[in-house]
């Protein structure tokens, strides 16, 4: 049970990347919870940035995943649109600048060829099966998917979507507001 001083925990995501047959989508549910009581059915927590060639989702305190998403969006400037040297610098700065260390969220990136999760610890992580997932249901959605992937010929988008409606089933900071970006 918290400390009765301690803050309500912001409990606000389920993103699920799916890559398959050459297309990469990405989803998220739209729910955003403040200890228990939902204050916001349609957040929109998937985007595409640079110029819609890459799409990135976050999990984890809002503000927080705002500010990486910028830093990201620099580091895609800087380094020419290249996602992994721009993932990998940004878990840099993320680990050892005083300011960003504090930051809580997790990252999804993802571009026609690859994709990443990108940690606070310095984590930059490649999906081995073309799925990767963060959030409250994210585990949730991941093994929808992997069940999918292996069952169906579906395509991502299409995985992505089924994947997060039988998360947001399950767990309760899930909800079936969707918003799905595709590359």
């Amino acid at each position: 049970m918290p400390n009765s001083h301690e803050s309500p925990r912001i409990r606000s995501t389920t993103v699920i990347m799916v890559r398959r047959d050459g297309r990469v989508a990405m989803a998220s549910d739209g729910q955003v919870t403040l200890g228990d009581t939902v204050i916001k059915a349609s957040a929109k927590k998937v985007r595409k940035l640079a110029g819609g060639r890459i799409l990135a989702g976050f999990a984890g305190s809002t503000a927080d995943a705002f500010s990486l998403l910028a830093k990201f969006e620099s580091k895609l400037e800087q380094f020419q649109g290249q996602l992994e040297r721009s993932a990998v610098e940004l878990s840099k700065d993320w680990r050892t600048d005083k300011y960003l260390r504090n930051l809580e969220a997790l990252l999804v990136v993802a571009d026609k060829d690859e994709s990443f999760l990108i940690s606070g610890k310095g984590d930059v992580i490649a999906s081995d099966d073309g799925l990767l997932a963060v959030g409250s249901g994210g585990m949730y959605a991941l093994s929808a998917a992997r069940a999918l992937m292996r069952n169906t010929t579906l395509p991502a988008k299409d995985i992505a979507e089924k994947a997060l409606l039988i998360a947001a089933e399950i767990c309760v900071y899930t909800n079936d507001e969707l918003v799905i970006e595709e590359l």
